[in-house]
C-alpha cells in the first residue's frame, strides 16, 4: 500500500471494487429517502449527510450488491474502503465497516494504516468503534507484533486513535491482556473528552464479563483517578 505526502493512503486499483462501488451508489441511491436522512443527520450530531436508508434496509441492499461477486482480497477491501469514505453519504461507510469486519482475516497487518486512516477521517463514535473492536483488534489479536502500534496510539493527540487502542480488545474476553487494557485506561484517566471517559468505562466493563473482581480489584485501587462517567460505565454489571 502506497500513501501520498499527507499521509493519506493511495486508493489501489480493483476490478471488484470498480463493480461494488458502481452497484452500491445505484442500489443504495434509489433507495434514499431524504426525510430520514435529515432526520438520521440530526441524531448523529450532523457529522455526514445520509441517504436516509435504516440499518435493516441497507443490509439488505448491501447483500444484492455483492450478491455474485467473488470473496474480495485485501487489495479489493481497501480500494472499497477507501472509495466509500470518500463518498460523502454515511451509509457508504457503514457498507465499508461491514465489508472489512466480514473479511477482517483475509487482511494483513499492513492494512492498520489504513484502518487508521479510516478511524481519523469523519470520525465519529457509529464508524469508529466497530473499527475499534472489529478490524483493528482482529488485526492485533492476528498479529501480536501490532501491541506495538496500540501502545503508540493510547498515547496519540487524536481522541479517535486513543478510542480506538482503548477498545481494541473490546472482544478478546479470556485473551484479554489485563496489564495493557488496565494500563491504558490508566494513561488516559485524566483525559477532559467524553468519547474517551466513556470508552475508558466500557472496556473496563466488557472486560468485567471475563474477571469481575480483576475489575473490582483494578477500581478499588485507582477508582479516584478516574472521572465519574468512567466508574460507573465499568461498574453498571458488577457493582461496587
Amino acid at each position: 500500500m502506497s500513501v501520498t505526502g499527507a499521509g493519506v493512503p493511495d486508493v489501489p486499483r480493483s476490478v471488484l471494487a470498480d463493480t461494488v462501488t458502481e452497484r452500491l451508489t445505484a442500489v443504495y441511491g434509489a433507495a434514499a429517502d431524504p426525510e430520514r436522512a435529515a432526520a438520521m443527520r440530526a441524531y448523529m450530531k450532523d457529522v455526514a449527510p445520509f441517504l436516509g436508508i435504516p440499518s435493516p434496509e441497507r443490509r439488505a441492499l448491501s447483500r444484492s450488491v455483492l450478491q455474485g461477486t467473488p470473496r474480495p482480497d485485501e487489495r479489493d477491501c481497501t480500494a472499497v474502503a477507501l472509495r466509500c469514505w470518500r463518498l460523502p453519504e454515511r451509509e457508504y461507510q457503514y457498507f465499508a465497516v461491514d465489508l472489512l469486519r466480514r473479511h477482517v482475516r483475509r487482511l494483513s497487518s499492513g492494512f492498520l494504516p489504513v484502518a487508521r486512516h479510516l478511524v481519523t477521517t469523519v470520525p465519529w463514535w457509529d464508524t469508529v468503534d466497530a473499527l475499534a473492536a472489529h478490524v483493528v483488534g482482529g488485526l492485533v489479536a492476528a498479529d501480536p507484533a501490532l501491541t506495538a502500534a496500540m501502545d503508540a496510539w493510547i498515547e496519540d493527540d487524536d481522541l479517535w486513535v486513543v478510542r480506538t487502542a482503548l477498545l481494541h480488545q473490546l472482544r478478546y474476553g479470556e485473551r484479554t491482556d489485563a496489564g495493557r487494557l488496565f494500563a491504558y485506561c490508566l494513561r488516559q484517566s485524566g483525559h477532559p473528552d467524553f468519547f474517551v471517559r466513556k470508552a475508558i468505562g466500557w472496556c473496563l466493563r466488557e472486560y468485567a464479563k471475563t474477571d469481575p473482581d480483576a475489575v473490582r480489584d483494578f477500581l478499588a485501587r485507582e477508582g479516584g483517578r478516574f472521572a465519574p462517567l468512567s466508574v460507573r460505565e465499568a461498574l453498571k454489571n458488577i457493582g461496587a
